[in-house]
């Protein structure tokens, strides 16, 4: 097994950073509800999965201490899941745009 102190696994970001990231998704919250009334035409879309991109974002960072992991394959599992959503939107996205519309 891997030689590891426990100090090194007990030390946690500050109370004070925890609670910002807390106010900055809240801030976004309500970011996403007022975006949702403003006419963008086409980009109504994008701009709310942009929104919620971040939200996750600081949610896989800061509350599933994905930042601070010092493990290479807790990196890995997250950038092979970032990997297969990429795949996954991209192989939808080729069969939306194939589709013909009448």
């Amino acid at each position: 097994m891997a030689d590891h102190s426990i100090s090194e696994h007990s030390k946690s970001l500050p109370l004070k950073l925890y609670f910002g990231v807390w106010a900055t998704l809240l801030i976004l919250t309500y970011v996403t509800y007022r975006v949702a009334y403003v006419e963008l035409g086409p980009f109504n879309s994008v701009v709310a999965l942009v929104i919620a991109a971040i939200k996750a974002t600081l949610v896989a960072l800061f509350f599933m201490h994905v930042w601070r992991a010092g493990e290479k394959f807790i990196k890995a599992v997250v950038l092979a899941s970032l990997f297969f959503l990429l795949l996954l939107l991209g192989l939808t996205m080729a069969d939306y745009m194939t589709r013909p519309w009448s």
